[in-house]
């Protein structure tokens, strides 16, 4: 047994281990003995996932463990590269726990299933057949299902958003069963050899991926399948979040990528535009959604949908060119896709763990009510920082690398991808432009109302900073963020090599310090930006020292005669907003209500008003609101056929017997 295939099994072996010392072990070394062995699974994952990128490769047939087929699993470069990205982040989220569990998220029940929901998203890269895959979907749903209930005792919103994320997860895994086993039916056999040398009518293949699609974009957030996902996140202890938000959103990309690309071998050109409107849709909503939120943990779910958009923007387009005949402009836009998958597991992973510290430390996570964190957390302050510099997409940020390597490959498209190209590259850079402008927004209001300023509420005025722990898991996170922005070349030849695999051709990207785009023209530095960035900024506050030194004369601030501000004064998250939200109004439609109370001697004085505005999710509004209206009326209807009577029942079994007996006597 080679490296990957001993790490793969230890990772899964620890996840046992954990869990079975998180139900078993005392209260008061619980989250150490869970915390540290979930940790190990997840060095242990991200060094298989490595060792498979680097073109180690490993397989396994269990027959006894599943019925029928066995368990198959193999370990090749696309799975390895999602188990290193869930390891990396397991690793980060499990050391946080430690700490995290004091502000009381210690239940043996959640304890005991997070290293299960950890082995449960390893698993799904690593099936090698159809029954081992949904088997392992499934449990990667019902565990984090449980995390998510965690704290169901605390706050009525948890079950309602329980109840959405079981609904919505399992409809996915439904079309994603049905589309698998029309795949299984016609290959005449379930594992993935199988199913990649299977010749499938074109009415088959397209029924199967389009399934496939659905279930699988259920799971990544996309627009319209996006609903729990930022009611779930929210809810869930942020550890779990960040395992969420950072690692299992990805397992929807894998899928399509996994289906479209390697077992169906790519497609017609439909489906990959279907793919990139879709992502676009999704990242454009997602950051608007963002940009308008005031909770913090809600904004970051946004977030979440806004860059799977993004990836899915380069999957579908790297399909599109690929059925295009244009391999080196797939490579690239699947390089890219990739990439944004790994900086996006190092920024959420982050931000998360960072919004989860500012609950434990304040207790709330409306940005409205926060403000002065700056001075009495600033290490959660500075890594939160780096989180938002990176999911801004800005130099010297991870993402800006990402982004700027899809920008290039659409961009490019344009002169050779023919009247469909022409139609839909054009509004695609757009939409990424757009959303990187506010992504900008959206974080600076995140981290300038959050963070900086005064505090307008007592609780933040009291916060305290973050054990070490949690500063050491959120650490690591950073420092996984700044070596992508700084050396990106790390990661990019495993990746050009694996998207060689899955789109046969030379690799995309190369260079060491300088990135090189192969067979169209376009170079970028990340280490030479950060330095000249770096440079400039103590260039400039040296100046600024210097000139304020020889001419400093102490003056009172203008304050417009009004007195000192106070934190009444400064602009809150919804304020901030307010302006885009009037940019956009006819996108997100907000609501308001205004509620004027007069005294009873006159009409005329007014005793109270109160105002009342919320944003709601339009699509949620439009779409699922009339399903479930629908739904409730049939079921009201439906309960005056269940009156009591026995009398009734017995009929309805008669008539029901007899119309199937009439069925039976016409058919035969």
């Amino acid at each position: 047994m080679n490296a990957a295939g001993a790490s793969l099994l230890s990772a899964l072996g620890l996840c046992l281990v954990s869990a079975l010392a998180g139900a078993t072990a005392p209260r008061r070394v619980r989250p150490l003995l869970a915390g540290l062995g979930t940790a190990c699974a997840g060095a242990a994952a991200a060094a298989a996932g490595v060792a498979a990128l680097a073109g180690q490769s490993w397989s396994a047939w269990l027959p006894g463990v599943l019925p029928l087929a066995g368990a198959r699993l193999a370990l090749d470069p696309l799975g390895g590269m999602f188990v290193a990205v869930t390891g990396a982040v397991a690793v980060c989220a499990a050391v946080y726990g430690i700490g995290y569990a004091k502000h009381g998220v210690d239940g043996r029940v959640t304890q005991a299933t997070l290293p299960l929901f950890l082995g449960a998203m390893l698993l799904v890269p690593v099936a090698a057949s159809v029954s081992t895959l949904l088997v392992a979907w499934e449990l990667m749903a019902v565990t984090s299902l449980l995390l998510v209930l965690a704290e169901h005792a605390r706050r009525p919103a948890v079950a309602e958003a329980g109840l959405w994320y079981a609904v919505m997860t399992h409809l996915g895994f439904a079309a994603i069963v049905a589309g698998m086993a029309g795949f299984a039916a016609g290959a005449a056999g379930e594992s993935f050899e199988q199913l990649r040398a299977a010749t499938l009518s074109p009415a088959v293949r397209d029924a199967v991926f389009v399934a496939t699609l659905a279930g699988f974009a259920s799971k990544a957030g996309i627009v319209p399948l996006h609903v729990w996902l930022a009611r779930a996140h929210p809810e869930a202890p942020s550890p779990v979040s960040a395992l969420m938000s950072a690692a299992m959103v990805n397992m929807g990309v894998y899928g399509i990528v996994r289906v479209g690309l390697d077992l169906l071998r790519g497609g017609p050109s439909w489906w990959w535009l279907v793919v990139l409107a879709m992502g676009a849709l999704s990242a454009l909503f997602g950051i608007l959604q963002a940009a308008v939120a005031s909770d913090l943990k809600r904004l970051l779910g946004y977030s979440t949908t806004e860059n799977m958009g993004l990836v899915l923007i380069g999957v579908g387009a790297a399909g599109f060119f690929a059925s295009c005949g244009d391999k080196e402009l797939a490579g690239l836009a699947l390089v890219a896709a990739l990439l944004h998958v790994v900086n996006h597991a190092g920024f959420k992973t982050l931000l998360f763990l960072a919004a989860g510290s500012v609950l434990r430390a304040t207790g709330t996570r409306d940005l409205d009510a926060l403000g002065g964190l700056r001075g009495r957390m600033p290490y959660t302050t500075a890594l939160f920082a780096v989180g938002a510099l990176a999911a801004s997409a800005l130099p010297p940020g991870n993402g800006f690398v990402s982004e700027w390597l899809l920008l290039q490959s659409l961009i490019h498209a344009l002169p050779t991808s023919g009247v469909a190209g022409a139609v839909t590259m054009p509004p695609a850079v757009g939409v990424i432009a757009l959303s990187a402008g506010l992504a900008i927004a959206t974080f600076v209001k995140a981290f300038g109302v959050g963070f900086l300023a005064r505090a307008r509420t007592p609780a933040a005025g009291r916060a305290a900073e973050s054990p070490p722990t949690m500063i050491c898991g959120m650490a690591l996170a950073a420092a996984c963020c700044v070596a992508l922005a700084l050396a990106p070349a790390a990661v990019l030849p495993a990746l050009s090599h694996l998207v060689a695999v899955l789109l046969p051709g030379h690799e995309a990207v190369g260079g060491v310090v300088t990135l090189r785009l192969a067979d169209v023209q376009g170079t970028m530095s990340p280490l030479l930006i950060a330095a000249a960035l770096a440079v400039a900024a103590a260039l400039l506050l040296g100046s600024v020292r210097l000139v304020a030194r020889r001419a400093r004369r102490p003056a009172r601030l203008w304050d417009c005669g009004a007195g000192p501000m106070t934190p009444r004064m400064e602009y809150t998250a919804t304020s901030f907003a307010e302006p885009l939200q009037r940019v956009f109004d006819n996108v997100l439609a907000p609501e308001s209500d205004l509620a004027v109370t007069p005294t009873k001697e006159s009409a005329y004085l007014v005793e109270s008003i109160h105002y009342r505005a919320r944003i709601p999710d339009r699509i949620e509004r439009r779409l699922y609101d009339p399903v479930l209206a629908a739904a409730a009326s049939i079921g009201r209807g439906a309960t005056r056929l269940a009156n009591g009577s026995i009398h009734r029942y017995l009929a309805y079994g008669f008539y029901a017997l007899t119309g199937v007996l009439l069925v039976l006597a016409v058919v035969w």
